[in-house]
């Protein structure tokens, strides 16, 4: 049997470093911040036309 594997994995390409950019466009954190903004925005029109 021929032995084909080599001793040194193939070498990757160097990947860049994720920044917070990268983060902040995931649709799970967008979701969940706009959840919290509306509810802030909620909270201060309450806050001046209710009390």
């Amino acid at each position: 049997m021929v032995d084909t594997s080599r001793g040194e994995a193939p070498a990757r390409p160097a990947e860049e470093p994720r920044g917070c950019l990268f983060a902040l466009s995931q649709p799970p954190l967008m979701i969940f911040l706009t959840v919290i903004g509306v509810l802030l925005l909620l909270a201060a029109l309450h806050d001046l036309f209710m009390l």
